[in-house]
């Protein structure tokens, strides 16, 4: 390849584009993946009641307490304002924790595709992968918003898995098309 070629392609590489696509594609990602789990969640109810069982939660559904963005929501609270979220403050504040961490996220994808394209093969898919493995599996746990990974059933794992897959594919596929437009 000629220099000139190597040069109009860094020329046409632009981390603020980037970095601005991902920030959209993150966040219709984190409504997109909201949108998978209610609707895993409505079919694992159906599912369960079709078959003659109670319901019960489905895997997907926090069994006990408040969940890992509303813990985060809580701490944040506490620990800048040194305020203890109400009941509909927790409402409001864990999902926005979601959409700000999976925007924020996508920003970063973003930003890193432009430098490094190859970050954007697989459509997605392998970050979202990562993005799991990073956020749900290690440092959720370890910030203790969360159990232990080896006290979560297998099914969990496989449902936050698919769930970020989603994730990873519609932000992926938003930052492209966005990041066409700019």
């Amino acid at each position: 390849m000629s220099n000139n070629i190597r040069v109009a392609r860094r020329q046409e590489r632009d981390v603020l584009k980037g970095l601005v696509a991902g920030l959209v594609g993150g966040l219709v990602a984190s409504w997109t993946m909201n949108g998978f789990q209610a609707l895993t969640t409505k079919l694992a109810k159906d599912m369960k009641s079709a078959q003659g069982g109670k319901k019960s939660q489905s895997s997907g559904e926090k069994k006990e307490g408040d969940d890992a963005t509303v813990k985060a929501a809580q701490a944040i609270s506490e620990g800048v304002f040194d305020h203890k979220l109400t009941k509909s403050e927790k409402q409001m504040a864990g999902p926005a924790v979601h959409y700000a961490f999976g925007t924020a996220t996508g920003g970063f994808y973003g930003a890193l595709a432009e430098v490094a394209p190859v970050v954007g093969v697989g459509a997605g898919l392998p970050f979202g992968a990562v993005f799991w493995l990073v956020a749900d599996e290690a440092a959720v746990p370890a910030l203790g918003l969360s159990k232990p990974p080896t006290e979560v059933p297998l099914s969990t794992h496989a449902y936050a898995l698919a769930s970020h897959f989603v994730y990873g594919l519609t932000t992926d596929l938003v930052r492209r098309a966005v990041r066409s437009a700019l």
